[in-house]
């Protein structure tokens, strides 16, 4: 079936009732953040240093800009993408994981991305401040359905926080001949990805997506963020020399940053059809053929220096990430983001404890190293 055009697409506006609050979801929350910062001390023992409990080790740290496009369609010109602007933005690309393992254990890819001078009326919690943070995965979908689904997840998660990683490479090894093969009959594991059997490709041909839906506006929408310029689209699938290195995921990035930048498109799927795109279930690919992605913005990052120490403390130490940091107009739905924004929090203020440094969300990147 051919995807309808941008302007034909009808949204639906965003209802209250469209949300359903899960039995005991406080307590839910509660223990998530419980589980996220057990998985932090565990790690801040063995290294004596405070990582986030997700996403500890960061490959890149790019300084950029998001330029929102003109003349969009009234459906997809909302909340921050509503007038053309252009904002500068933070990019860190990571990996899953809370323990820092060799990059040979092969896990799903993220980034976060934060714009700064956002103007708007703000998230409850955010207000004040002048950024909006998308948070994403590369992969279209989260690997379970809802909230207390997720906390039993990072439950197995956290009791294998870094132990044996010399047994976890070679299980990634194993699971990625898995992989392999399935793939070769036209199926594919999210569940054996996200437990180490990732190809090792460049992260920087990968295309990430929020996964869970947002408001847009009136509407909700889901975001990808897909590469378009040509250096980037050459490295799609482009399998990455481990070598003797442990972190050949970061030395890739800051070879292709030494001399060359990138550019991808922000894209939106605006949700037309609850029983085909719901929003309490995280586990359903909202189809392309009901709402495509549209473009609405550019991100562009230069040649640059994508990852020092002085941007590890600068981003990873400084900085938080979270989707609950932004404008009303694009706050997260359902159950797996409404217990997340409890435990975002947390982490965040245990690597600032723990650190014995500021966590905060800037309001300029002027002072930025390089």
């Amino acid at each position: 079936m051919t995807p309808p055009s941008p302007a034909a697409v009808a949204p639906l506006a965003y209802r209250p009732e469209f949300e359903h609050t899960e039995d005991d979801e406080l307590q839910t929350a509660r223990e998530l953040g419980e589980t996220m910062i057990a998985i932090a001390q565990k790690v801040h023992r063995d290294e004596g240093h405070a990582y986030r409990s997700v996403h500890a080790k960061s490959h890149g740290l790019l300084r950029a800009e998001v330029e929102v496009l003109s003349g969009l369609p009234p459906g997809y010109a909302q909340g921050l993408f509503a007038t053309p602007a252009r904002y500068p933005a933070v990019m860190r690309l990571s990996t899953p994981p809370g323990d820092l393992l060799s990059d040979k254990v092969s896990t799903p890819r993220g980034v976060a991305l934060k714009l700064v001078g956002v103007p708007g009326e703000r998230m409850e919690g955010s207000e004040g401040e002048v950024t909006q943070d998308f948070v994403m995965v590369n992969g279209p979908v989260f690997r379970t359905p809802n909230a207390k689904k997720f906390l039993g997840n990072l439950k197995l998660l956290a009791a294998t926080t870094d132990r044996a990683p010399k047994a976890k490479e070679l299980l990634s090894a194993a699971l990625r001949g898995v992989e392999k093969t399935l793939e070769a009959v036209g199926a594919e594991s999210g569940a054996l990805k996200s437990m180490g059997a990732h190809p090792l490709t460049h992260l920087l041909g990968e295309t990430f997506f929020t996964q869970v839906p947002m408001l847009y506006g009136t509407y909700m929408a889901k975001l990808r963020l897909t590469p378009v310029s040509p250096e980037l689209r050459a490295l799609k699938d482009q399998v990455l020399d481990m070598g003797d290195s442990p972190n050949a995921i970061r030395d890739a990035v800051v070879e292709h940053f030494r001399t060359q930048g990138g550019t991808w498109a922000l894209q939106v799927q605006l949700c037309t059809d609850l029983d085909a795109m719901p929003i309490e279930d995280a586990t359903v690919e909202w189809p392309e053929d009901r709402s495509p992605y549209v473009t609405v913005a550019r991100v562009t990052a230069g040649p640059q220096n994508a990852w020092s120490e002085a941007r590890v403390k600068a981003i990873d130490d400084g900085m938080a990430f979270s989707p609950w940091h932004g404008l009303a107009a694009h706050r997260p739905l359902g159950s797996i983001m409404r217990v997340r924004r409890i435990a975002y929090a947390t982490a965040a203020a245990y690597r600032e404890a723990g650190n014995r440094t500021s966590v905060a969300q800037p309001t300029t990147l002027d002072d930025l190293p390089d």
